[in-house]
């Protein structure tokens, strides 16, 4: 477990959720565990910040929502990545790569 849970970094709360539902369709609630699990504790979602980059993300088209039954039969709206979604993921995550590459290289100057 990591020493403290921190705050996702700016500007990349839309592609983690992005890189999330292109594993599978998930409701929300979901994609705050997924998120938190794959980045091993480090990324606690908050509700707020993710309720509203859901939104942001179905307005720009990037991702759809459906009404469905969760695993306790309880009524969850469970989103999916669209064509436009997986192109947005590629693109910002060939650019992700680029600027850490970018960062690592100014850290390791000596």
């Amino acid at each position: 477990m990591p020493d403290k849970s921190s705050d996702v970094v700016q500007g990349t709360l839309d592609m983690l959720v992005l890189k999330t539902l292109a594993l599978e369709p998930m409701h929300g609630y979901g994609i705050s565990v997924r998120i938190e699990q794959m980045s091993k504790g480090v990324f606690r979602l908050n509700a707020g910040s993710l309720f509203l980059a859901i939104q942001r993300l179905q307005r720009d088209g990037l991702i759809d929502g459906e009404w469905k039954a969760t695993e306790n039969n309880r009524r969850a709206r469970y989103y999916v990545l669209t064509k436009k979604g997986r192109q947005r993921l590629n693109s910002e995550a060939r650019e992700w790569g680029r600027q850490a590459a970018a960062i690592a290289r100014i850290l390791e100057a000596s």
